[in-house]
């Protein structure tokens, strides 16, 4: 069967994504929506921080990434991302610290959460229950209970749109509830357009799964669109089972650019995609031109993918729902299940046999008890 007619064959689609991955990209101007309503539940009285921590890993993760690029310019204090056992050595009782963990059951997120207790941190989590939500309760916590059996990847809506909606609640930024209207707005469009509904040839993610199709996509961002480069490539690898890369404007002019100069023929092997935007900087502009110019001489293919909307949160997230409907039209194209994460699962298992989520749970009964 072509592969194109794979794509607009609803029936072969749902018989490779079994567990309806797709389903989510469709979706997600809905998911967002309900996680805009879900932030509003939780109460913190907290004062305003002097710094800011994320604490998650993978998917639990990008949503403190994106937050961090989307609200650059918008923070008077630092924040940071956080994928340790551990907190910064600077961390303390005027630093709020997001410990997010979808399961509630990641050793290095409640790690995290016992460090922030002991310090003692501002502390809000999130996540869909598990030890982490019993240790909040236990230790009267503000949690955010977000909705279970997704796969992690898929709940980007719930762990990130209430960061911006509680960092508006505390002081530290404003009109994040604006931006998430339109940004809702936006992904409307989106997901019709790029739906399994919409034939190939008028549907941009089916064209760019197409195209990526037998290569390892590279994919390069700059500034509101750093993270967004870094969830596609995550996602390339989780659904489309695929290696993938990505980097960042003008930082990849210092040292990646060169990678190119003399590839010949393991350029066929890659596929770059640029993030660019409407209203981009004019030296961004010129130095992803410039760029493309030079690698297009290896015979690299080169793709486009324009954020949508005029605020940075419907740009930032028109893009990611783009790459999301890309990522899962690949693997059916590969004939892959998008859903299961074999490897992820089988790590998991050997690290138990370390006990460092035993040893952590412990410390936090004593904790709870006192």
């Amino acid at each position: 069967m072509p592969k194109a007619t794979i794509l607009d064959n609803l029936g072969e689609i749902k018989r490779i994504d079994k567990s309806n991955m797709l389903s989510f990209c469709v979706d997600a101007p809905k998911h967002y929506g309900e996680a805009a309503k879900l932030a509003e539940t939780v109460s913190v009285s907290y004062p305003k921080p002097k710094s800011v921590i994320v604490a998650g890993m993978g998917g639990s993760a990008i949503g403190g990434e994106l937050l961090k690029d989307w609200a650059r310019d918008k923070l008077a204090v630092p924040i940071e991302v956080c994928r340790e056992y551990s907190l910064p050595a600077y961390t303390n009782k005027n630093t709020l610290v997001f410990v997010v963990s979808y399961s509630g059951e990641t050793e290095e997120s409640l790690s995290v959460f016992l460090d922030a207790v002991k310090r003692p941190c501002m502390i809000v989590c999130l996540s869909s229950g598990g030890t982490l939500q019993e240790f909040t309760e236990k230790l009267s916590i503000p949690h955010l209970h977000v909705p279970s059996g997704m796969a992690p990847r898929a709940t980007l809506p719930y762990l990130f749109i209430p960061l911006c909606v509680l960092m508006e609640k505390i002081g530290l930024i404003e009109d994040a509830r604006a931006e998430i209207s339109e940004a809702i707005n936006i992904l409307k469009r989106v997901s019709d357009s790029n739906s399994p509904n919409t034939p190939s040839n008028d549907n941009f993610s089916k064209k760019l799964a197409l195209n990526v199709f037998g290569t390892v996509p590279v994919v390069y961002g700059f500034g509101i669109y750093r993270a967004v480069a870094q969830r596609l490539k995550q996602q390339f690898n989780e659904n489309s089972k695929v290696p993938a890369k990505w980097e960042f404007f003008p930082e990849l002019n210092h040292n990646e650019i060169v990678g190119w100069e003399r590839a010949g023929e393991l350029a066929r092997c890659f596929s770059v995609l640029f993030i660019r935007d409407n209203d981009e900087p004019e030296a961004i502009r010129q130095r992803i031109e410039t760029t493309k110019e030079l690698i297009s001489k290896e015979a690299v293919k080169i793709f486009e993918i324009c954020g949508q909307g005029r605020r940075r949160l419907a740009k930032m997230l028109s893009t990611v729902v783009i790459g999301d409907f890309a990522s899962v039209y690949l693997a059916v194209l590969r004939g892959v299940d998008p859903t299961p994460v074999k490897t992820i699962v089988l790590l998991k298992e050997r690290m138990k046999q370390v006990g460092v989520k035993e040893k952590v749970v412990r410390e936090l009964q004593k904790l709870s008890r006192n």
